[in-house]
This record gives structure tokens, C-alpha cells and sequence, in this order.
């Protein structure tokens, strides 16, 4: 290939290529003798097709022409914030596009507040993505994927606010209110799952879970009995900021007057005894 055409993730465009002097004719014959590899119409591979997610979204968005975006469960992923299998690609774009293998969503303008890079790929914001997978997740999903946006980007419902009020027709708009503000019960991991239903088994009453007070997301609260329950799982409190977080949760409980406890796995699926005998004084 060409020294002066630069490929990213190897891929390289139709456009690259004509501007570089090769010819649409020497494009067909790299084409024929595997140099070049189609990716999508006009987007190539050079030599051999990368495997990783980031380099396949990477094609979808050049596919797209000039001002599209990676967006909906694609950018949730690429965000690390929705778990699995990485989804195909989906790309928001002024344009009425039908390309396939790609999922396109067509937006007559894509705020540029909406919009950022991540290594060099053009995606949507956080909070963006958020407001976009809502109406494809379950209340659970959903509250977890708002989970992960805070540890890992520090995003709140304001930031989520401030795109739904640019967005006031999302489809996902209630749903998502519903979550970020605890007007629904969710469970965000097994941990929470199994904490509930030892409270259900032992006949204690529930607690709101996942809402926000004092500007932070609270596992569990029973606010007429000033209560406030932490479950503690490696998996969520495994970085210095959701562990910081997690002791500026139990200061802000003391000030609002709760009793505070901290459970841990072993506490709910090991040796719940102390847990339950805690709570029952704490909840009678």
C-alpha cells in the first residue's frame, strides 16, 4: 500500500485512495489480488480484516460518510458500559442511509454537544448513548448501564437531563426518569437480587432501591425508618473513585440521621445470620 495513505485501525476509504492517485482500476485489481479487502461499500481493509470491535464500528462510521456517529448499544459498548457481546454496528447520521450489517438511525442534526471522540472515533457522548439504548433495555439493564456511566465517567442524571431536555420526544424518556430517579424498584447485580429476596423470605419490609439522594445513587433506603444499606460486591467497588464514593455515601447518611450498614457477598450468600438479625432490630 501506499506509504503516503494513512489507515487507522487498517482501514482506509475509497476517498483516501483516489486522493493518494490510485485509480479506481488499480482499486479493482487490489481488490481482485487481496491487497485490499471490502469492509463496506468504499471502506476497505488493508491486507486483512481486524477482529476487534473498535475497528468494526470504525468501518460502520466511515461508511457513513462525513458527520456520522457511532451511537445506541454500539457506543454503549465501545463506553464500557453495557456488558456482553459487542453489539453490530449502529451509527446515527443526517443522512437516509440503508447499508447492511449496520443498524443506521437517521437525525435531521446531531447536536454537537452529543458528540465526542474516543480514540480518534467519532461517538456519542455518554449521556447521549444513555437517552439512545433506553428504550431497547429492561428497568434492570437500564439502571445498570446508568451504574456503570457514573463509576466509569462520573456521569450523572444531570448530564442524562440535560440531553432529555434537548430530546424532550425520546422514546425512552420516562422509562429512563423512572430509573435515574428511583421511582421504580431495580435490581443492579445477583448481590442486590439475593439481598431482596432474604428480605422478602424472612417477611422484612423492602427498601427503595437505586435512588438517587443527596445527588448520589443509593443501593438501599428506608427513608420513614432512616436506614440506608450499602451491598459492597468487588465487582462495582473495585476502583479508588466508586470506593471513595462508597464512604462519601455513609457520611451523607449519618448527616441525614440513618443508621448505615455495609454488607458484603458473604454476608447475603454465605452467612446471612447477623446480617438478618441487624436488620430485623433496625426495620421493626
Amino acid at each position: 500500500m501506499d506509504a503516503r495513505i494513512r489507515t487507522v485501525d487498517g482501514l482506509v476509504t475509497r476517498e483516501q485512495l483516489l486522493a493518494a492517485g490510485i485509480s479506481r482500476t488499480q482499486i479493482r485489481r487490489r481488490l481482485q489480488n487481496g491487497v485490499l479487502l471490502l469492509a463496506y461499500p468504499a471502506v476497505y481493509w488493508v491486507g486483512h480484516p481486524e477482529h476487534n470491535a473498535q475497528a468494526r464500528y470504525r468501518a460502520a462510521v466511515l461508511a457513513c460518510g462525513d458527520g456520522a456517529v457511532l451511537s445506541g448499544k454500539a457506543a454503549a459498548h465501545l463506553w464500557r458500559i453495557l456488558k456482553g457481546s459487542p453489539p453490530r454496528p449502529d451509527v446515527t447520521t443526517t443522512r437516509d442511509l440503508r447499508i447492511k450489517g449496520i443498524r443506521t438511525r437517521r437525525s435531521r442534526r446531531i447536536d454537537p454537544s452529543d458528540v465526542t471522540t474516543l480514540r480518534g472515533l467519532a461517538i456519542t457522548t455518554v449521556a447521549r448513548t444513555i437517552v439512545d439504548v433506553a428504550p431497547d433495555l429492561t428497568l434492570d439493564a437500564l439502571a445498570l448501564v446508568c451504574h456503570e456511566a457514573g463509576v466509569k465517567h462520573k456521569t450523572t442524571p444531570a448530564h442524562v437531563e440535560a440531553v432529555l431536555a434537548r430530546r424532550p420526544t425520546s422514546p425512552g424518556a420516562a422509562k429512563l426518569r423512572e430509573v435515574m430517579h428511583g421511582d421504580v424498584r431495580v435490581a443492579l447485580s445477583k448481590l442486590e437480587r439475593g439481598f431482596l429476596a432474604l428480605l422478602r423470605a424472612e417477611g422484612l419490609p423492602l427498601p427503595i432501591t437505586n435512588k438517587i439522594v443527596s445527588e448520589r445513587r443509593v443501593d438501599c433506603r428506608w427513608p420513614e425508618r432512616h436506614v440506608t444499606v450499602e451491598l459492597d460486591s468487588y465487582r462495582f467497588h473495585n476502583s479508588r473513585y466508586s470506593w471513595e464514593q462508597g464512604y462519601e455515601r455513609e457520611r451523607e447518611a449519618y448527616a441525614r440521621d440513618d443508621a448505615f450498614r455495609r454488607y458484603t457477598w458473604r454476608d447475603v450468600f454465605e452467612d446471612p445470620t447477623r446480617m438478618l438479625g441487624e436488620l430485623c432490630g433496625l426495620l421493626a
